[in-house]
């Protein structure tokens, strides 16, 4: 299944870049992406799509390479976003999946949007930083004690951290992204980031720095605050996914959005990473998503 790139014109002036694909259908699951990562979807997504007629939108949160910034953005934001864009779109109810920094978007769209989301299952997603109980740093990789330590101190230190570390996100490839992610690859992980997977996870980050690091940025400052909506709110049918040996959103995260959220369904996969979690369950998680959404 290929992937079409495009923007869409919304409301003051905004623009939001998107990707689609497969063929218009009722069967719709929108793509929140990582931080720092972007529209590209994923061949792991697309292959267990198209084999289950699933149409896939994916798009670039603002500040994103192409997207218009949105400064002081909240999680809670993006669901206003995405309902405007859908509507561009013609595009009624869909379901919602979320990985890493997009898992807490992928839970906006399912706390803010009832109906409309018939399901969301977040992937290795980020716990909110207010958590009670939880050492929100605790089991992290180095790269990402540094980012979120940065966070916690507020946009300039944060802004002074991702321009640094931009610089080499601009021209990774597939041969260097091991040694760039090192202190965050566990190696579940190791071993799937290689070849074409590790060129198109380049290529993903490439993009979403290409212009500037302001999504990245308003990502993380928004981590960091309230999210806007109450997670035990949620009634919309839920699953999570985390893999045990996680070092960019650890385990701990998981289990704590999982207590939080007892209506969900939660899998904890021993063994597996950030990146072999996507790579090695797509089909078995596609096939949650749509017994969810009642398809």
């Amino acid at each position: 299944m290929e992937q079409a790139f495009s923007e869409v014109a919304l409301s003051g002036g905004r623009v939001v870049e998107i990707s689609v694909a497969g063929d218009p259908s009722d069967r719709t699951v929108v793509y929140h992406h990582g931080t720092p990562t972007g529209r590209r979807i994923p061949t792991d997504f697309l292959e267990a799509a198209a084999s289950r007629g699933l149409r896939l939108v994916a798009y670039n949160r603002p500040g994103y390479a192409g997207s218009s910034a949105n400064p002081g953005r909240s999680v809670a934001d993006d669901a206003a976003l995405l309902t405007e864009l859908l509507d561009a779109l013609s595009i009624g109810e869909f379901a919602s999946v979320g990985w890493s920094g997009g898992g807490p978007h992928a839970l906006a769209a399912a706390a803010l949007l009832p109906g409309r989301c018939r399901a969301a299952t977040v992937i290795a997603g980020v716990a909110p930083f207010q958590a009670a109980g939880l050492d929100w740093f605790a089991g992290m990789g180095e790269d990402n004690l540094a980012e979120f330590g940065a966070a916690v101190e507020g946009e300039e230190p944060l802004r002074a951290f991702l321009t640094e570390a931009a610089r080499g996100l601009r021209t990774v490839t597939g041969n260097d992204i091991i040694e760039a992610l090192a202190s965050l690859l566990p190696e579940a992980d190791r071993r799937v980031l290689t070849g074409d997977y590790a060129e198109e996870m380049a290529a993903d980050m490439r993009d979403a720095v290409s212009l500037g690091i302001d999504g990245w940025c308003e990502d993380d400052l928004a981590f960091a605050r309230p999210w806007g909506f109450e997670l035990d709110s949620i009634a919309t049918p839920l699953a999570l996914w985390q893999g045990s040996d996680d070092l960019m959103v650890p385990l701990a995260h998981g289990r704590w959005l999982a207590a939080a959220m007892p209506q969900a369904h939660a899998r904890e996969l021993a063994g597996e990473g950030h990146l072999s979690l996507v790579h090695n369950r797509m089909g078995e998680l596609f096939d949650e998503l749509v017994g969810l959404a009642g398809w």
